[in-house]
This record gives C-alpha cells, sequence and structure tokens, in this order.
C-alpha cells in the first residue's frame, strides 16, 4: 500500500490495454481510496484536443499516467510509419499541454527502447539517447516518442511542469497482442509453436536471421516500475526500465518451442528485417533514484505467458494496427 495515491484521482491512458490493465490492477492494490479514470477511444479520441480537454474536464485527473500508443512489430511499423508517427506524436503533445492548463501534480510518459540510436553502445544508457538515428524500421515511432522528452524538458524548465519520462524494453506477458499481424516477437512465437503443435506441423517459420539480441520485461515489473517511479522521481532525466538480461532471437524462439512442446524445425525468412542488432539496457538509474528492479525470471514469465494464451485463446483474424487503448 502506497499513501502517495490516496485521494488523488489518476487518469490512465491506455488503462484497458496490455499493460494499462496490469497498471489499473497494481494500482488498485497499493490504494483503495484512488480514484482511476481510463478515458476509452470510443469515448474519448486522444489525438483530438476537444476530446482531451473533455477528458480532463471529465475526470478532474490530479496525475496522468500516458501508456495509450499505436503500437506493434516489425511488420506493422514497416506498414504504418506515418500512422504510428502521427498518433504517437500528437497524442503526448496534446495530452502534456492540456494537463499543463489543467494544473496536473504529475504527468508520467512511457517512452519507448525504439527512440535509441540503431547501432548503441550495449548496455544502452540514457545518456545515449540523442547519439544518432534509430533503427529505420522503428524510426518513426522511436522520434515521435522522443520528442516527448524535448517537450517534457521544455515544460519543467518554462512552466516549473512536474513530468518525468520512462522507457521500458521489450514487453511480455498475460494478455499480450497474439494478433500475427501486430504481434511482437514473444506472441508470434508462442501462438506459431502452438498452433504448429496442434497441427502436427514439421516447422515454423521465424523472421529475420536470429541473431540480434533482445532483453524483455514482464508485463508486472513494468507496471510496478511505472508506480515506483511516479511516486519516487521527479527529475527530466529519461529513465530505463529493463531486466538487464540479453538473449538472441534464436535462443528465444528455441526456448518457447522447448516450453510449448514444439519439436518441428524452426526456419528464418532472412528477407524480413532482424531491426536493431543488439538490445540490453542500463537500468542502473531506475535503482539508483526510485529503488526499482525487475524480479520476473524469464523462463518464468514466459511460462505464465505461454499458460494464459493456451487458457484463454480462440481463432483470431488479422487487422490493422494494434491501439493500446
Amino acid at each position: 500500500m502506497s499513501e502517495y495515491w490516496d485521494g488523488r484521482t489518476v487518469m490512465v491512458t491506455g488503462g484497458s490495454g496490455f499493460l494499462g490493465s496490469h497498471l489499473v490492477e497494481e494500482l488498485r492494490d497499493r490504494s483503495h481510496d484512488a480514484d482511476v479514470f481510463v478515458p476509452r477511444s470510443d469515448e474519448y479520441d486522444l489525438r483530438n484536443r476537444v476530446d482531451i480537454r473533455r477528458a480532463f474536464s471529465d475526470s478532474g485527473a490530479d496525475v496522468v499516467l500516458h501508456l495509450a500508443a499505436t503500437v506493434g512489430g516489425i511488420g506493422a511499423n514497416r506498414e504504418n510509419p506515418g500512422q504510428y508517427f502521427y498518433d504517437n506524436a500528437i497524442m503526448g503533445i496534446e495530452l502534456l499541454e492540456m494537463a499543463r492548463q489543467f494544473d496536473v501534480d504529475k504527468f508520467t510518459i512511457l517512452g519507448t527502447i525504439c527512440s535509441y540510436p540503431k547501432h548503441t553502445e550495449v548496455p544502452f544508457s540514457e545518456d545515449d539517447l540523442f547519439d544518432g538515428y534509430p533503427e529505420e524500421t522503428n524510426a518513426p515511432y522511436g522520434i515521435a516518442k522522443k520528442a516527448l522528452l524535448t517537450q517534457s524538458r521544455a515544460y519543467r524548465k518554462q512552466y516549473d511542469f512536474n513530468s518525468i519520462y520512462l522507457m521500458p524494453v521489450n514487453l511480455y506477458g498475460p494478455r499480450d497482442d497474439f494478433d500475427l499481424h501486430s504481434a511482437h516477437v514473444i506472441p508470434a512465437i508462442i501462438r506459431k509453436c502452438i498452433e504448429a503443435r496442434e497441427r502436427d506441423n514439421d516447422s515454423i517459420t521465424a523472421w529475420g536471421t536470429g541473431e540480434p539480441t533482445r532483453e524483455f520485461l514482464y508485463v508486472e515489473d513494468a507496471a510496478r516500475g511505472i508506480l515506483d517511479a511516479t511516486e519516487r522521481y521527479d527529475r527530466s532525466k529519461p529513465v530505463n526500465l529493463g531486466s538487464g538480461e540479453e538473449i538472441t532471437i534464436e535462443k528465444l524462439v528455441k526456448k518457447i518451442a522447448e516450453i510449448v512442446g514444439f519439436n518441428g524445425e524452426i526456419k528464418w525468412d532472412t528477407s524480413k528485417p532482424d531491426g536493431q542488432p543488439r538490445r540490453r539496457l542500463d537500468t542502473s538509474r531506475a535503482e539508483e533514484y526510485f529503488d526499482w528492479t525487475a524480479s520476473t525470471e524469464f523462463e518464468e514469465g514466459l511460462r505464465h505467458t505461454i499458460n494464459w494464451y493456451e487458457s484463454v485463446r480462440s481463432d483470431s483474424s488479422s487487422g490493422g494496427p494494434h491501439v493500446d487503448e
């Protein structure tokens, strides 16, 4: 329990999405007295200033946790670069400006690891964020999100507005997006392996070469980190949220296949992009500034995710970009 949230109204954009739903649960566990307001997209278009103003008027929010984003995997980013740039930039810019006008006490911005330069030295330090151009596939999304850090710093300097900027690494866990058109690598491979196992297929196909590395953070650890930072951190410096552990995509796919029980061949479609060559974060700033570290072992988190998906899955049709409401 935390007294920080007692008596406050907390607007959680994206509060019904993958990360947001876990964050709202964690928030309600921390405070039975907080009033949580989740602006749903069918009532409030967060790209529209009029709707954003109405959301602030309706909620009377004291704190804003901005998680809403138009997101997807490599394929979705390649197909929708303009939409990914516009949606994510305009939502953040307008929300932050309206929060300032409504005298919100605290605004937490969720950035993205995709904002880092393509060839950042490993482990990624927050000080390296502006040292180059992001990986081309994710650049429109990453730059849109990084612009919000500049806005956050500018507003603190000119208006003394209290906002913070957090950058979680690739998330995974129960309730993730398992639509193969828009899913990130872990849910996509889980679904492919389960369906191949059930159909007794001889193989699955994964994108790229399998050589790049990635770091993954269990969604419940991310939710805890966001709330810890909101409670305890009040600076403009961006902060990484990650596990600090690195794994190749090839090893990841083999690990998922092993847990799922798929024993067929793993083929690699090298015509598809690998994305950023390596990802591993320096997470020391989060531990230093608000005493946060990830606590879920990777294989444990994978098993939780696979078990959840097997328990609830049903046939899903491909669609457009996944909007994390």
